[in-house]
C-alpha cells in the first residue's frame, strides 16, 4: 500500500489541532488531520455542555481570522464584563472590570461542543486539509528525510512535519521519546452547570478556599458553569451528593452570591496536573496544546495557550520561505516565540495553587494581603489584564 504523502500531519483534531489545520490555509502546505474519534454531535435539545471555555479576546481574533467565530450561535455565548476574586479570609478581594480597563469585555464563555462543531464544519470545506477519522495511530518513525506515521489499519502517512495535538498524555510525544515532567496536584476539577436565582450580571467569580478554588462562570440568562478544584479525597463525596444537596453546597461555597441554585447538568470531574515536556520541538516534530503544556485551570488559560501555539506555528510555517517545514532551525523559531508565555503561565498557576493550598498562618496572611494590595493598584491590574487577555 502506497503511503499517503502530505507536508504536515497533525495528530489530534480537538480545538487546537483543528485550528492549526485551518490556520495553514495560506501556507501552501498540504495537511493531514488524524483523529481517533469524531466530535460529539450537538444535541437536538437546548441542553448545556458542562465543558466550557473562557476564550480571551486574543483567541477570538484568531478564530475570527479563520471565519469561525461568526458561525457560532451568539445566543449561547456570554461576554464576561467583570471578575471578582476573593481570598480565603472573607475580606481580601480583587476586582477586574472591562469598562474601567477600556475594554469591551474580559473574555467570552463558549461551550466546547459548539466550538468544536464550528471548527469541524470549516474543516469539511478546507481543500488543503484531509481529515482521517476515525484513524488510530500504531507507530511513528522520524527519519532525516521524513516522518512516517503508521495507522492501525496498516496505511501509512509520510510528511515533512508531524504535529502532536493529541492531549496531555500525548502518544506522539511518547513515541518521539520526549520526556515530560508530570506534577500530579492530587486534585480534580469538578464541573457542572446551574440555574441561578439572582442575575450574574456578566460577572465571573472566583473564591480561593481552604478546600480548593471555586469559579462561577456566567452562561446566557441566569445560568452559570462552575469549576471547583478539589483535593481528590473530596471529589467522590461531592459527585455522590443528591442534586439538591449539591446545589446547596455550591451556593453556600459561593456565599449565596447568586442565591439558590438549580442543577441543569450533572457534575463531572477531571484530574489536574502540571505537565512540562523537556522540549516543544525536534527535527520534524512540534508539540502544541496540552501535548506541549498543561496548567492548573485556576487562571482559565489552557485553551488560550493552545490557540496561541496554533497561531504561532502557522505563522512560522507560512513564512518559512524555501525551508523544509520540518527543519529543526525553523521549528525552534516557534519554540522560542512560545517559551515566555508558557513559562509565565506555568509559574503563575503553579505558584498560586501552592500558595492557596497551604495552611501556614503567615502564608495565609501574605496571600490575602497581596490580593487586597493588588486591588488598590490600578496600573498593576491593567498589566495583569493585558497579559491574561493576550493578543494571540
Amino acid at each position: 500500500m502506497a503511503a499517503l504523502t502530505f507536508d504536515v500531519a497533525i495528530v489530534g483534531a480537538g480545538l487546537v489541532g483543528s485550528s492549526l489545520a485551518l490556520a495553514l490555509r495560506d501556507s501552501g502546505l498540504s495537511v493531514a488531520l488524524v483523529e481517533a474519534r469524531p466530535p460529539q454531535p450537538l444535541p437536538d435539545d437546548a441542553s448545556w455542555d458542562n465543558r466550557i471555555y473562557a476564550i480571551s479576546p486574543g483567541s477570538v481574533q484568531f478564530l475570527e481570522q479563520m471565519g469561525i467565530w461568526s458561525t457560532l450561535d451568539a445566543q449561547r455565548i456570554t461576554r464576561v464584563e467583570a471578575m471578582a476574586i476573593y481570598g480565603d479570609d472573607g475580606q481580601a478581594r480583587l476586582n477586574f472590570n472591562a469598562y474601567e480597563a477600556g475594554l469591551g469585555q474580559l473574555a467570552f464563555i463558549v461551550e466546547s461542543r459548539q466550538l468544536q462543531t464550528a471548527l469541524w464544519r470549516a474543516l469539511n470545506a478546507a481543500t488543503w486539509v484531509r481529515v482521517l477519522c476515525p484513524a488510530a495511530c500504531a507507530a511513528l518513525s522520524i527519519e532525516a528525510d521524513a516522518a512516517r506515521l503508521t495507522l492501525e489499519d496498516g496505511s501509512e502517512i509520510q510528511s515533512q512535519l508531524i504535529v502532536a495535538a493529541d492531549g496531555a498524555h500525548s502518544w506522539v510525544r511518547q513515541q518521539a521519546g520526549i520526556q515530560a515532567h508530570d506534577k500530579n496536584y492530587q486534585q480534580s476539577g469538578v464541573v457542572a452547570n446551574f440555574a441561578t436565582s439572582l442575575p450574574h450580571q456578566d460577572t465571573a467569580y472566583q473564591w480561593f478556599r481552604p478546600d480548593g478554588v471555586l469559579a462561577y462562570l456566567p452562561l446566557p440568562g441566569n445560568r452559570i458553569s462552575i469549576v471547583w478544584s478539589l483535593q481528590d479525597d473530596l471529589v467522590q463525596p461531592m459527585l455522590q451528593l443528591s442534586p439538591a444537596d449539591l446545589c446547596a453546597h455550591v451556593a453556600d461555597a459561593g456565599n449565596m452570591h447568586l442565591g439558590a441554585l438549580e442543577l441543569i447538568t450533572p457534575p463531572a470531574a477531571f484530574p489536574l496536573h502540571l505537565i512540562e515536556p523537556d522540549t516543544l520541538v525536534q527535527a520534524r516534530l512540534a508539540l502544541i496544546g496540552d501535548a506541549a503544556h498543561q496548567v492548573h485551570p485556576l487562571a482559565g488559560q489552557g485553551v488560550n495557550l493552545g490557540f496561541a501555539d496554533a497561531k504561532t506555528l502557522a505563522a512560522v510555517l507560512t513564512g518559512r520561505g524555501p525551508r523544509d517545514c520540518g527543519d529543526l532551525y525553523l521549528l525552534r523559531r516557534f519554540a522560542r516565540a512560545r517559551r515566555e508565555e508558557i513559562l509565565a503561565m506555568q509559574v503563575v498557576t503553579d505558584g498560586l495553587q501552592g500558595l492557596f493550598n497551604r495552611a501556614q498562618p503567615m502564608l495565609g496572611w501574605a496571600r490575602n494581603a497581596g490580593l487586597a494590595a493588588t486591588n488598590r493598584l490600578s496600573w498593576l491590574k491593567r498589566q495583569l489584564l493585558r497579559h491574561a487577555l493576550g493578543n494571540t
